[in-house]
């Protein structure tokens, strides 16, 4: 089969690899689509992810597909489903399923591999973590479920209920996902974006504001902080979500929430960073700050169903369509347009084409 292979820092070969086997539990998937995220544009700079992905290995993780094979002792699945399948899955033994916290296994089980032809879905993902596809839902639809449940997460963590005044830091990919599920929760949504093309995109995603960030005013942004005051009665947002993953940003949350209010450090920033937060603001106006990571079978549930109630619209986030083949023109695309400050959403990548 055709397939991706991450070798290093921006180094993918489209290469011939054989068709996995499968063992007890497991299923091979024809991949319909794969879509391009963040963390996969972050491996592709990087070479690597220390958790999810060392090189060589396949790439990739957002996908959907038909069932092309079961393994032994498969009862739920069947060849010819239309399945999506999340890129991992808890092992529900550890101190940290057992309290509920599975995105913190300490032995959670990562998938690579979508930018291919076909997929092996391990025996643990099949069980907790794979989902018929219903007929209304395409496959590139579906395909979305992943990072939509890590947002979904990050908002449930957060406590959000209709009504609240709901900030989110960030005009990408992520951001938009946060604005869509808020607004879907009944939350006023203000969008805080860098560029100018990001205002509308924000708008149509559902925003209720836009306020855009002043270059000229480097780390302290009083300008913004004073557009988000005046957009919520002078009190500040009763949630804020950071979703650039910037220690700036971080420090800009703490000034744009209000007082009981919650702050989520949703965005990871580069290892060994460090943040200067004013300990007097947190502590006298009782901030809530937490950070999310990663997703729960449950929120991959919840995620699906959002999609299939077309509650969220993962179709509105596809802004190209490309062949497995021209993957490594597709990332050096994605890093082009962000290093001259534009950005595509989201490139579904079809094996098959």
């Amino acid at each position: 089969m055709t397939a991706a292979v991450l070798y290093g820092k921006e180094d993918i070969k489209i290469e011939q690899v054989p068709i996995p086997t499968l063992g007890e539990g497991e299923i091979l998937v024809k991949v319909h689509a794969a879509l391009t995220c963040g963390t996969d544009l972050k491996v592709y700079r990087r070479g690597y992810h220390a958790r999810m992905i060392i090189p060589p290995a396949l790439f990739g993780h957002e996908l959907a597909g038909e069932i092309a094979e079961v393994g032994p002792g498969i009862n739920k699945f069947r060849k010819g489903m239309r399945v999506a399948a999340a890129n991992s899955a808890p092992c529900g033994a550890c101190f940290y399923c057992k309290r509920g916290q599975e995105n913190l296994c300490d032995d959670l089980l990562f998938n690579n591999g979508a930018y291919a032809e076909y997929i092996r879905i391990p025996k643990r993902i099949v069980e907790k973590n794979t989902l018929v596809i219903p007929d209304k839902v395409s496959f590139e639809e579906a395909a979305m479920v992943e990072p939509l449940a890590c947002v979904l997460l990050g908002l449930n963590e957060s406590n959000v209920r209709p009504g609240d005044n709901v900030v989110v830091i960030g005009g990408g990919p992520i951001g938009l996902m946060f604005i869509q599920v808020a607004k879907a929760k009944g939350c006023r949504v203000i969008s805080v974006v860098k560029r100018d093309e990001q205002i509308e995109t924000a708008h149509r995603f559902g925003a209720n504001d836009v306020v855009q960030i002043v270059p000229e005013q480097a780390a302290q942004q009083p300008a913004t902080i004073a557009a988000i005051h005046k957009l919520t009665q002078n009190l500040g947002a009763d949630v804020v979500i950071e979703a650039v993953g910037r220690p700036e940003a971080w420090q800009w949350s703490l000034d744009m929430v209000r007082k009981g209010g919650t702050v989520q450090f949703f965005g990871g920033c580069a290892a060994g960073t460090r943040v200067e937060l004013d300990t007097n603001r947190i502590h006298y106006s009782a901030l809530r700050m937490l950070a999310t990571f990663h997703h729960t079978p449950q929120a991959i549930r919840e995620a699906f169903a959002l999609i299939g109630e077309n509650k969220v619209r993962p179709t509105d986030y596809i802004t190209g369509r490309a062949p497995l083949t021209e993957l490594q023109q597709v990332f050096r695309h994605m890093m082009e347009r962000t290093s001259d400050g534009k950005s595509d959403i989201k490139t579904a990548i079809v094996p098959g084409n």
